[in-house]
């Protein structure tokens, strides 16, 4: 594959800046076993699959590989719901003055605290994946959604969300200008606006999105000891606004302090805002702008979440912004694994890690890379696949068509 167009820059000062600093302030132990106990009370709930690629990792020869397959959360295909769901209680929760840990997914359904509620309407904007969660948690709890997809949107995906029970649309906007629609038509139509990225004076929901996520992450760990590994060497996140991979690096930070995995942020050229920002190096987030053309649509954002970024920021070891063929490669890959190894269905968003991953060890040009992570035979890698084939047809067209 052409390397050219693969970009990436590190942060050296990450582990001598940060030494001994007070971790990340709203993601620690306690809070993420708080929040998958929330998530253990849904019906759905079951941990999704760690799936051990045995005979991949001996191909890239690095000392193992572990893929955590979200396309199995709560049947939506997605862990975005996660977030989405966590957020919606923490809401409902505030609002009857009550600590979460007193209310349990069941409870928030009854007719009593539907009564004590009233009709409420949440209202997001999404690519898909973020956009089903809210509405799937809304419509369990009898309440309205509305949602907003930017331009390009997947069919399947506004159909998806529609199914649950929402008003939804695509819109003419990229992604960044869709979130300020939803936060337009939130304020006019007395919603609660629940989004996954973060601004000056939006802060407290997207902070409960992030810890959401926690349940992943917790899972993963508890799965990986349970087959006799403590902790992974390297975790490749990929980042839109940063949420979710801010998300587990600051449940990582907190688990492991300075020994936590080397951990490296992914994003697609056309889209990659934490990228950008790193490189710029003043300690700011800075935005992508136009259209965010790239197949990765969960990756498409042009726009940082402020609390996301401090955490990339400081904590992050490398940054690196690839073309979406290495995504591509990596769904063929999972789709199409090793004799000994299990097939994943990983969508576009999903199986960019690996795509990584697998460069860095074949790219011969790529090899100062792998020296500045210590990315080598000993390496044990946990990649995760953020979502399954939520666009079947756009999936296929990849997959089948190269």
């Amino acid at each position: 594959m052409n390397t050219a167009d693969f970009r990436y820059t590190t942060n050296d000062r990450a582990r001598e800046e940060n030494a001994g600093k007070t971790p990340v302030r709203f993601i620690d132990r306690e809070r993420a076993a708080k929040v998958r106990n929330f998530h253990r009370s849904f019906a759905e709930y079951e941990p999704t699959p760690l799936h051990s690629l045995n005979d991949l990792s001996r191909k890239l020869n690095v000392g193992g590989i572990w893929i955590k397959d979200e396309s199995h959360r709560f049947g939506l295909n997605a862990f975005k719901v996660l977030g989405g769901s966590y957020a919606v209680g923490k809401y409902l929760a505030e609002r009857l003055k009550l600590d979460i840990s007193e209310l349990d997914f069941g409870k928030l359904q009854s007719g009593e605290i539907k009564e004590r509620l009233g009709e409420l309407t949440f209202v997001t904007a999404t690519d898909g994946n973020h956009g089903r969660g809210i509405v799937w948690a809304a419509n369990r709890l009898r309440q309205k959604s509305v949602v907003f997809m930017p331009k390009g949107s997947s069919a399947a995906r506004l159909h998806n969300i529609r199914k649950e029970g929402a008003e939804a649309s695509i819109t003419e906007l990229n992604y960044d200008d869709t979130v300020k629609m939803a936060a337009r038509y939130a304020a006019d139509h007395h919603g609660v606006l629940v989004q996954d990225t973060a601004w000056e004076g939006y802060e407290e929901i997207p902070i409960w999105i992030m810890q959401g996520y926690c349940t992943l992450i917790h899972e993963a760990i508890e799965q990986l000891r349970g087959e006799g590994q403590s902790c992974p060497t390297h975790v490749f996140l990929q980042a839109g606004v940063g949420s979710f991979a801010a998300s587990v690096l600051g449940y990582l930070v907190a688990e492991f302090g300075e020994e936590r995995p080397v951990t490296i942020i992914v994003e697609p050229n056309e889209a990659a805002c934490i990228y950008k920002s790193a490189v710029k190096n003043d300690g700011n987030p800075h935005a992508v702008t136009g259209d965010l053309r790239t197949i990765m649509a969960g990756l498409a954002c042009g726009e940082p979440s402020t609390v996301a970024w401090e955490i990339l920021r400081d904590y992050a070891d490398m940054y690196i912004s690839c073309p979406d063929a290495v995504s591509a490669k990596a769904m063929r890959m999972l789709g199409n694994p090793l004799p000994g190894d299990p097939r994943v269905v990983s969508g576009e968003s999903g199986a960019v890690g690996l795509g990584v991953l697998s460069l860095i060890r074949e790219e011969q040009s790529l090899q100062e890379v792998a020296q500045r992570l210590k990315l080598n035979e000993e390496s044990r890698v946990l990649i995760i696949s953020t979502e399954g084939d939520t666009d079947p047809e756009g999936y296929r067209d990849i997959v089948w068509g190269g």
